[in-house]
């Protein structure tokens, strides 16, 4: 069955004429690759070094036209303008001597796609670790709120596709309206949000492959009316995957904030998501420790449960600053559990000052 839909939607796809061309895009040898998963279809378009006029309305009608196909619940298509191919290839007659090519050592590399602005976003910062659990989307979005009590403009938008947590973060389960095919994002606590799990159910695992989360995330970046803003936090997910790279090629980042736990374990990650930011020369920021210390509610003792130190002493080795580090207070994880982020609440917490120093430093660094 899902080769009869691939079938379909091929032969579909040559009914399709980019702006400017004279072929379709079959014949023009700009479809990349065609993957479908049950009722789930993706296409990768890729235009070589001359991406069409208005491409964004012409991957929208395709989309729309997939999504009549019968037995297609849902499409998507991702546009990519990374390599430089011939336009028109010369056919050889038949018969014609073939000259075979001189072997080479490695094929040559594709140019990345050149980061466009996002209309109305001064800044845009990631926010990364290179494993899960370090607590970064708490840090995301209480560094979201330390800037915007800083009188900046701030939104933040959660780009982890598989485990979206800025619903829970924020205490949000509304939907977001979309005004001429372009989603405007929901506002609490003063932040403009964005997330996968607005947009689907929370409850339902995410089961996509690259080019859908691809896909997903460019459209979460730029079909999204984010602006005006001044900074556009990113909580990255963990790893340095699809959604990493598809970031640092689509945004012009201003720089990234690295969070790690003192534990060698989630130091050895995070040295990982560093480096990857380095090789596509997207400023590091600094490196926030977090649950640098537990402080007991009851006897006000401090207890370094995960070590201590560990991310100022990889910062200092790796020639970045160390931001600071953010205890950890139960404060902490309650306001994250109840939807109410620890900035927006009135307390003497040392976590919140954390935040609040932090926020300062990045502010500095931008401007």
């Amino acid at each position: 069955m899902e080769q009869n839909l691939k079938q379909m939607v091929q032969k579909s796809l040559e009914s399709f004429t980019a702006p400017g061309r004279d072929r379709n895009i079959v014949e023009e040898g700009n479809v990349s690759a065609v993957i479908v998963d049950k009722d789930q279809v993706g296409v990768v378009l890729d235009f070589g070094d001359a991406l069409p006029d208005d491409i964004g309305s012409f991957r929208s009608e395709i989309e729309l036209s997939l999504k009549k196909l019968t037995g297609v619940v849902s499409a998507n298509v991702v546009v990519t303008s990374s390599s430089k191919k011939p336009r028109n290839p010369t056919i050889e007659p038949e018969g014609a001597r073939q000259v075979k090519p001189v072997p080479t050592l490695a094929p040559a590399p594709k140019a990345p796609p050149t980061p466009t602005e996002i209309p109305g976003v001064k800044h845009i910062v990631a926010v990364a670790s290179g494993k899960g659990g370090v607590g970064k989307s708490t840090t995301s979005i209480n560094l979201a709120l330390a800037l915007k009590e800083s009188g900046l403009s701030v939104g933040v938008l959660d780009a982890d596709i598989f485990g979206p947590s800025l619903p829970m973060l924020a205490g949000l389960d509304a939907k977001p309206e979309t005004k001429d095919k372009i989603i405007q994002p929901l506002v609490a606590h003063g932040l403009k949000l964005m997330s996968i799990g607005f947009l689907i159910d929370v409850d339902q695992p995410v089961v996509w492959r690259g080019p859908r989360v691809m896909g997903a995330t460019q459209q979460l970046l730029r079909d999204v009316a984010w602006g005006p803003l001044d900074v556009l936090i990113v909580d990255m997910p963990p790893g340095t995957g699809d959604v990493q790279l598809t970031m640092v090629q689509q945004a012009p980042l201003t720089g990234a904030v690295i969070v790690s736990t003192p534990q060698d374990l989630a130091l050895i990650d995070a040295r990982k998501g560093l480096a990857m930011f380095q090789k596509v020369n997207v400023p590091i920021l600094g490196i926030v420790e977090n649950m640098t210390s537990f402080l007991c509610p009851h006897c006000g003792g401090e207890s370094h449960i995960f070590g201590h130190g560990g991310a100022e002493e990889t910062a200092e080795n790796l020639g970045c600053e160390f931001l600071g580090g953010i205890p950890l207070e139960m404060a902490v994880r309650a306001s994250a559990d109840g939807g109410v982020p620890l900035m927006t609440q009135q307390t003497d917490s040392s976590a919140k000052s954390a935040y609040v120093k932090i926020a300062k430093r990045i502010a500095e660094k931008m401007s």
